[in-house]
């Protein structure tokens, strides 16, 4: 454990989800192979689709509307319903068959291998201090078996803009009642969670699990307050 930055009393914590409490790499991996396998085999248009044709759908959509990058699950959706358009099927079919693929994704989305020491963590902090998940991503606390955890979980798009944004953030600390300055985030991305956090006015933990130099790291914007290299490392800042 460092500590780059004195910290106040810690009243609540907040937390990211993927890669923060879990690997969630090799869960992504799966997750895309077998949504775009979904895809291919939902129309026989598409049994050649690739994945860098889905790549190129979704970088389409995002310079016609860049504001769907804040809710990646809408994004996905929406491509998915234009490739499904683009092989002939009609704006409802393809919404309809939208929805089908999605339900492949999220069921992979959630088989997570939670670790032990996660749940330990958690279920110990969580009986001191009130814990908010925020995520930019689409994992689903409840599937994961972590939602009774939290006093609640915040999705970018249905409650606000993605992260460094302050949007979820300060939403938190109102629901909380509690001052920014008197939460701890906890995250593994340098600017998503540690500048973002820094910049709403919370205090920053960054979680280093990969063993990262924070003094050579390109997008080290802003120093922490502490970082650790693990989780349970949380319990001693109680």
């Amino acid at each position: 454990m460092k500590f780059y930055r004195s910290l106040n009393p810690i009243k609540a914590i907040t937390f990211d989800l993927d890669d923060t409490l879990y690997d969630n790499r090799p869960v992504i991996r799966k997750t895309a192979q077998e949504t775009h396998a979904a895809l291919q085999a939902f129309h026989p248009a598409l049994r050649d689709f690739t994945p860098a044709d889905y790549q190129q759908l979704r970088d389409e959509l995002l310079a016609r509307e860049p504001d769907i990058y804040h809710d990646v699950s809408e994004w996905r959706r929406r491509s998915v319903a234009l490739a499904l358009q683009n092989a002939g099927l009609s704006a409802s079919e393809a919404s309809a068959g939208a929805d089908e693929v999605m339900q492949t994704f999220h069921h992979w989305r959630s088989q997570v291998e939670m670790p032990e020491e996660t749940h330990q963590t958690l279920r110990w902090l969580s009986e001191r201090v009130p814990l908010v998940a925020i995520t930019n991503g689409n994992a689903d606390a409840e599937k994961l078996g972590i939602n009774t955890y939290f006093q609640c979980v915040l999705r970018a798009g249905p409650h606000g803009r993605a992260k460094p944004w302050q949007d979820m953030y300060h939403l938190a600390a109102r629901q909380l009642n509690i001052a920014p300055e008197a939460i701890l985030h906890v995250g593994d991305d340098l600017t998503t969670d540690v500048a973002g956090a820094r910049r709403a006015g919370l205090q920053a933990c960054w979680i280093n699990l990969h063993h990262g130099n924070l003094m050579q790291l390109s997008d080290a914007r802003l120093l922490p307050h502490v970082e650790i290299h693990r989780l349970a490392s949380l319990t001693s800042l109680l």
